[in-house]
Protein backbone atom coordinates (compact mmCIF):
# COMPACT_ATOMS: atom_id res chain seq x y z
CA UNK A 1 0.00 0.00 0.00
CA UNK A 2 1.43 3.37 -1.00
CA UNK A 3 1.90 6.29 1.36
CA UNK A 4 -0.88 8.23 -0.39
CA UNK A 5 -3.48 5.61 0.48
CA UNK A 6 -2.39 5.10 4.10
CA UNK A 7 -4.63 6.82 6.68
CA UNK A 8 -3.02 9.77 8.38
CA UNK A 9 -2.92 9.99 12.15
CA UNK A 10 -5.03 12.86 13.35
CA UNK A 11 -4.48 14.83 16.52
CA UNK A 12 -7.28 14.03 18.99
CA UNK A 13 -9.49 16.96 19.91
CA UNK A 14 -10.53 17.18 23.53
CA UNK A 15 -14.12 18.30 23.26
CA UNK A 16 -15.35 16.48 26.33
CA UNK A 17 -17.66 18.19 28.84
CA UNK A 18 -14.86 18.11 31.43
CA UNK A 19 -12.52 20.05 29.11
CA UNK A 20 -15.26 22.59 28.35
CA UNK A 21 -15.88 22.98 32.09
CA UNK A 22 -12.20 23.64 32.72
CA UNK A 23 -12.14 26.34 30.04
CA UNK A 24 -15.24 28.01 31.44
CA UNK A 25 -13.75 27.88 34.94
CA UNK A 26 -10.58 29.55 33.68
CA UNK A 27 -12.49 32.32 31.92
CA UNK A 28 -14.69 33.02 34.94
CA UNK A 29 -11.73 33.21 37.32
CA UNK A 30 -9.84 35.50 34.94
CA UNK A 31 -12.85 37.81 34.67
CA UNK A 32 -13.15 38.05 38.45
CA UNK A 33 -9.45 38.59 39.05
CA UNK A 34 -8.91 41.03 36.19
CA UNK A 35 -12.03 43.03 37.02
CA UNK A 36 -11.31 43.25 40.74
CA UNK A 37 -7.66 44.10 40.15
CA UNK A 38 -8.55 46.84 37.68
CA UNK A 39 -11.13 48.33 40.06
CA UNK A 40 -8.70 48.21 42.99
CA UNK A 41 -6.01 49.98 40.99
CA UNK A 42 -8.41 52.62 39.68
CA UNK A 43 -9.75 53.30 43.19
CA UNK A 44 -6.26 54.32 44.35
CA UNK A 45 -5.86 56.96 41.60
CA UNK A 46 -6.69 60.66 42.05
CA UNK A 47 -10.31 61.21 41.08
CA UNK A 48 -10.24 64.92 41.82
CA UNK A 49 -7.65 67.58 42.61
CA UNK A 50 -8.66 70.77 44.42
CA UNK A 51 -6.36 73.80 44.54
CA UNK A 52 -6.61 76.26 47.43
CA UNK A 53 -5.11 79.65 46.63
CA UNK A 54 -2.95 81.25 49.31
CA UNK A 55 -1.54 84.77 49.54
CA UNK A 56 1.55 85.44 47.45
CA UNK A 57 4.23 84.33 47.38
CA UNK A 58 2.89 81.08 48.85
CA UNK A 59 1.98 78.43 46.26
CA UNK A 60 -1.55 77.02 46.18
CA UNK A 61 -2.32 73.97 48.26
CA UNK A 62 -3.01 70.90 46.13
CA UNK A 63 -5.53 68.50 47.66
CA UNK A 64 -5.76 65.26 45.66
CA UNK A 65 -8.55 62.86 46.57
CA UNK A 66 -8.56 59.28 45.36
CA UNK A 67 -11.51 56.99 44.98
CA UNK A 68 -10.53 55.32 48.24
CA UNK A 69 -10.67 58.70 50.02
CA UNK A 70 -14.08 59.52 48.57
CA UNK A 71 -15.50 56.00 49.03
CA UNK A 72 -13.53 54.16 51.74
CA UNK A 73 -15.51 50.95 51.22
CA UNK A 74 -14.64 50.74 47.53
CA UNK A 75 -11.08 49.29 47.76
CA UNK A 76 -12.21 46.93 50.54
CA UNK A 77 -14.93 45.45 48.32
CA UNK A 78 -12.47 45.18 45.44
CA UNK A 79 -10.03 43.29 47.66
CA UNK A 80 -12.74 40.87 48.80
CA UNK A 81 -13.74 40.32 45.17
CA UNK A 82 -10.13 39.65 44.24
CA UNK A 83 -9.80 37.04 46.99
CA UNK A 84 -13.15 35.49 46.06
CA UNK A 85 -12.05 35.12 42.45
CA UNK A 86 -9.15 32.95 43.58
CA UNK A 87 -11.42 31.01 45.93
CA UNK A 88 -13.53 29.86 42.97
CA UNK A 89 -10.75 27.40 42.15
CA UNK A 90 -10.88 25.81 45.60
CA UNK A 91 -14.65 25.30 45.75
CA UNK A 92 -17.03 23.02 43.92
CA UNK A 93 -20.71 22.26 43.48
CA UNK A 94 -23.23 24.30 45.44
CA UNK A 95 -20.55 26.15 47.42
CA UNK A 96 -19.04 27.45 44.19
CA UNK A 97 -22.42 28.63 42.95
CA UNK A 98 -23.10 30.48 46.20
CA UNK A 99 -19.67 32.07 45.93
CA UNK A 100 -20.55 33.14 42.39
CA UNK A 101 -23.69 34.90 43.67
CA UNK A 102 -21.57 36.74 46.26
CA UNK A 103 -18.99 37.74 43.64
CA UNK A 104 -21.72 39.02 41.34
CA UNK A 105 -23.13 41.21 44.11
CA UNK A 106 -19.68 42.50 45.06
CA UNK A 107 -18.87 43.29 41.44
CA UNK A 108 -22.07 45.28 41.06
CA UNK A 109 -21.30 47.21 44.25
CA UNK A 110 -17.83 48.07 42.95
CA UNK A 111 -19.34 49.13 39.63
CA UNK A 112 -21.80 51.35 41.51
CA UNK A 113 -18.86 53.07 43.19
CA UNK A 114 -17.30 53.77 39.83
CA UNK A 115 -20.61 55.04 38.51
CA UNK A 116 -20.85 57.43 41.45
CA UNK A 117 -17.45 58.86 40.57
CA UNK A 118 -18.65 59.48 37.01
CA UNK A 119 -21.77 61.46 37.94
CA UNK A 120 -20.82 63.02 41.28
CA UNK A 121 -20.27 66.77 41.48
CA UNK A 122 -16.74 66.77 42.81
CA UNK A 123 -14.78 69.91 43.61
CA UNK A 124 -11.66 70.90 41.75
CA UNK A 125 -10.26 69.27 38.64
CA UNK A 126 -12.02 65.94 38.12
CA UNK A 127 -10.52 62.91 36.35
CA UNK A 128 -13.38 60.79 35.03
CA UNK A 129 -11.23 58.04 33.49
CA UNK A 130 -10.47 56.42 36.84
CA UNK A 131 -14.11 56.05 37.91
CA UNK A 132 -14.83 54.71 34.42
CA UNK A 133 -12.15 52.03 34.82
CA UNK A 134 -13.50 51.19 38.25
CA UNK A 135 -16.96 50.80 36.75
CA UNK A 136 -15.59 48.55 34.01
CA UNK A 137 -13.67 46.41 36.50
CA UNK A 138 -16.73 45.94 38.67
CA UNK A 139 -18.83 44.88 35.69
CA UNK A 140 -16.19 42.35 34.60
CA UNK A 141 -16.10 40.85 38.08
CA UNK A 142 -19.90 40.77 38.18
CA UNK A 143 -20.01 38.89 34.87
CA UNK A 144 -17.50 36.35 36.17
CA UNK A 145 -19.46 35.91 39.37
CA UNK A 146 -22.78 35.58 37.56
CA UNK A 147 -21.32 33.00 35.18
CA UNK A 148 -20.02 31.04 38.15
CA UNK A 149 -23.42 31.18 39.86
CA UNK A 150 -25.17 29.85 36.75
CA UNK A 151 -22.72 27.23 35.49
CA UNK A 152 -20.12 26.73 38.22
CA UNK A 153 -21.85 23.76 39.85
CA UNK A 154 -20.81 21.46 37.02
CA UNK A 155 -17.24 22.69 36.63
CA UNK A 156 -14.41 20.47 37.88
CA UNK A 157 -12.62 21.26 41.11
CA UNK A 158 -8.98 22.33 41.26
CA UNK A 159 -6.70 19.34 40.68
CA UNK A 160 -9.54 16.97 39.74
CA UNK A 161 -7.81 16.25 36.44
CA UNK A 162 -4.78 14.85 38.21
CA UNK A 163 -6.47 12.80 40.90
CA UNK A 164 -5.42 9.13 40.86
CA UNK A 165 -8.22 6.62 40.31
CA UNK A 166 -9.15 4.29 43.13
CA UNK A 167 -7.14 1.04 43.05
CA UNK A 168 -8.99 -2.01 41.79
CA UNK A 169 -8.96 -5.27 43.70
CA UNK A 170 -7.12 -7.93 41.71
CA UNK A 171 -7.64 -11.64 41.85
CA UNK A 172 -4.38 -12.13 43.74
CA UNK A 173 -5.49 -9.67 46.40
CA UNK A 174 -8.74 -11.61 46.84
CA UNK A 175 -7.00 -14.93 47.41
CA UNK A 176 -6.69 -15.97 51.04
CA UNK A 177 -3.20 -15.87 52.53
CA UNK A 178 -1.16 -19.02 52.71
CA UNK A 179 -0.98 -21.20 55.80
CA UNK A 180 0.83 -19.75 58.75
CA UNK A 181 1.51 -20.71 62.33
CA UNK A 182 2.85 -24.15 63.34
CA UNK A 183 2.63 -25.60 59.81
CA UNK A 184 4.96 -22.92 58.42
CA UNK A 185 7.39 -23.41 61.30
CA UNK A 186 7.43 -27.16 60.77
CA UNK A 187 8.30 -26.79 57.09
CA UNK A 188 11.15 -24.44 57.93
CA UNK A 189 12.55 -26.93 60.46
CA UNK A 190 12.34 -29.78 57.95
CA UNK A 191 14.21 -27.70 55.36
CA UNK A 192 17.06 -27.02 57.81
CA UNK A 193 17.24 -30.73 58.73
CA UNK A 194 17.48 -31.64 55.04
CA UNK A 195 20.35 -29.21 54.57
CA UNK A 196 22.17 -30.74 57.55
CA UNK A 197 21.87 -34.17 55.88
CA UNK A 198 23.28 -32.80 52.63
CA UNK A 199 19.96 -32.98 50.81
CA UNK A 200 18.32 -30.36 48.64
CA UNK A 201 14.98 -29.37 50.20
CA UNK A 202 13.74 -27.85 46.94
CA UNK A 203 14.12 -31.12 45.04
CA UNK A 204 10.99 -32.59 46.69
Amino acid sequence: MSDATQPRATQPHDGSPAAAGRRQLTYAVLLCLAGAGLALWAATRSWSVELTVRPAPLPPVRDARSGAALLPWLPALALVTLAGGGAVLATRGRSRRLLGVLLGALGLAVAAGGGYGLVADLDGVVSRQWPALCLLGGLLAAVGGGWTALRGGGWPAMGARYERPAPTVTQSAQEPPGPAGPMAGRRTTEAWDALDRGEDPTAR
